[in-house]
Parts: structure tokens; sequence; C-alpha cells
């Protein structure tokens, strides 16, 4: 045993360190993301504000002339129309120090030489109060788009790490569901040769194993047994509350009854041929809800569902069991 708990130790440690690897790696991804994002959007604002002032110099009749050299900050040069530069004419020889002068600009144009952090980042003072409008709008969108994927990233880690909780629990604990049988079925108060309505009563043993090593099971209120003959059901009760523990087989033996059933003339020409035969079948169900407990943790309520299939010799006690089959599920919601 202590080799076994080593071993189970062990795998958990793993599973541990191996799930802060990935929420970790999960972190870092989502604020990679976000960062990228804003980066994205802020560059986008910065841009936005180019185009109105190059629509405004342009509407004005000017020519902007943007060179290598507006890459610095330089102050504006206007050149009118009636007054150009002065410069000689290019002779061609380079060895004298003599370099190509910048041609005169046409009639009637001025050059407007602007530094390219104004283009940027400066709006004319008419499309002012738009771009503010618009970069608010923008700002917002950014907030409520940042929000929405942190949302994301918390749900999707709030389902990895209860993926990998619910895996450390079964590691350790190796769960399965109790397996049922039926040790004890009898009937009485079924009179097939008379036309009134019936009132029978069972009296059903029900065996319930409990093979896990370390999971208890409680068995709680409002549940329901039924028996039913062709698909009609002839009696009802309930199971007791009791908590059945690790490793322990418990026998409960339950008591059913029905009132004033009506039987069709088929079914009791039915029932007196499988008399006859000694192969009378009913089905039994029962629905029970339970809640399993861990060491000291207790689950929500599940729904434990069992399906047996009995067949008796007869309809009056002591009956003998034929034949018998149960199956079981469980609804964990």
């Amino acid at each position: 045993m202590d080799f076994v708990w080593a071993l189970h130790k062990q795998r958990v440690q793993s599973i541990c360190f191996f799930s802060l690897r990935v929420f970790a790696t999960l972190f870092i991804f989502m604020r990679s993301y976000i960062f990228l994002i804003n980066s994205h959007l802020n560059t986008s604002l910065h841009i936005f504000a180019s185009p109105f002032l190059i629509s405004q110099l342009s509407n004005s009749n000017h020519f902007l002339c943007l060179s290598d050299s507006s890459l610095s900050p330089m102050a504006e040069r206007v050149y009118p129309a009636d007054s150009p530069p002065q410069s000689g004419q290019f002779s061609g020889n380079f060895s004298s120090g003599e370099f190509p002068k910048k041609p005169a600009p046409p009639p009637s144009t001025y050059v407007i030489q602007v530094p390219k952090d104004q283009i940027y980042r400066i709006p004319p003072p008419e499309n002012a109060h738009r771009f503010e409008q618009l970069s608010r709008k923008k700002t917002n969108r950014s907030n409520c788009r940042c929000c929405f994927c942190s949302f994301l990233a918390a749900v999707f880690i709030l389902i990895v790490l209860a993926g990998i909780s619910f895996a450390v629990l079964y590691l350790i604990y190796r769960p399965e569901a109790p397996k049922y049988s039926i040790e004890g079925f009898s009937v009485s108060g079924i009179n097939l040769n008379s036309t009134s309505p019936i009132s029978p009563s069972f009296n059903v043993t029900v065996r319930s194993r409990n093979g896990n090593g370390k999971i208890g099971v409680y068995y709680e209120k409002e549940s329901s047994v039924d028996v039913y003959y062709n698909d009609v059901d002839i009696s009802n009760g309930v199971m007791p509350v009791f908590y059945q523990p690790a490793k322990n087989v418990t026998v409960v033996k339950l008591v059913l009854s029905g009132s004033k059933i009506q039987l069709t003339s088929g079914m009791r020409k039915e029932m007196r041929n499988e008399v006859s035969k000694k192969t009378v079948p009913f089905k039994l169900k029962i629905k029970a809800p339970v809640k399993i407990k861990f060491g000291s943790v207790k689950t929500w309520t599940m729904i434990v569902n069992v399906d047996c299939d009995v067949t008796v010799d007869k309809l009056t006690a002591p009956s003998r069991i034929v034949s018998r089959k149960c199956s079981h599920d469980v609804d964990l919601w």
C-alpha cells in the first residue's frame, strides 16, 4: 500500500507541475496578444491624422514637397513667384566644388517643407474636433476588445484547471459505479380469476456493492422504485436514506405496493399463460439521488438509474427467481 500511495503521489506532483507550466504559458500568450492589439490600435490612430493635413495643403493650391531632408526638424521655406532664389548655372566642374542646385519652382507655386512628425501628429484645426471624437471611439472599442479577450482567456483557463482537477481526482481515487443485483422478489395480491382491480404487493431485496477503496456513497431522499408489467406501472415505493462506506456491501429490503390497478382482459390472459409456463416477467426501475464522498468532500447530487429484468415462477409468495439482469447508469447533472 505504501508503494501504491507513493506512486499516486508522484503522479499527482507531475500533473501539478505540468498544470503550472500550462497556466504560465497561457498567461504569457494572452499578455503578448493584448499588447499587440494595443500597439496596432495606437499606430492606426497616429496614421489616421495624416490625410487631413495632406488634403488641406492640396486644396489651397500649394505643392507639398517631402524630401529626405524633411526627416529632421526644419523651418518652412517659401519661394514667391516674382523673386526666385538666385543661383549660378551649373558648369559641370565637380573638381571646383560646384554641385548642381535644385531647380526653381514653377511660377505661382509655393514649396512647403513640413517635418514628418507634424504630418503624422497634428490634424488641421477644422478637423481637430472630429479627429478627437474618432480617437475616443477607437479607444473605447480597444478597451471593449481587451475586456472581451480577457474574459475569454479567464473562461479558457478555468476550463483547463477544472479538467486538470478532475484528472487528478480520477488518478487518486479511481472511482467506479456501485453494482446492483436482485436477491429476492416475491409477489402477492394478484387475482387473475376476477375482473376487479388488483392491489399487488412486492417484497424486493436489492444488493448494492460499493467496490471503491476511498469513496463513500450517500443515498438521499426523493428516490423512487417502480415495478412494471408490460409497461404498466403496477407497484411503487422508495429507497431508504443511508450511507454506504467504501468497500461495503449493503442489502436493502423494499416493500412495494399498488392500489386499484385495472388489468385488461388481454393482460390477464397473457399473465395466466406465463404462470402456466412458470415464467412471469417484471421490470424493476430504481431512481436514486446520491452524493459521492471523496475523503471529507461531498459532491453535488447525482442520479443513479437502475433497470432490472426479473422473471419469477408464480404470482404467490414465496416465489422463485427464474432469471435476473440489471444495468445502471449515472446522470451527473
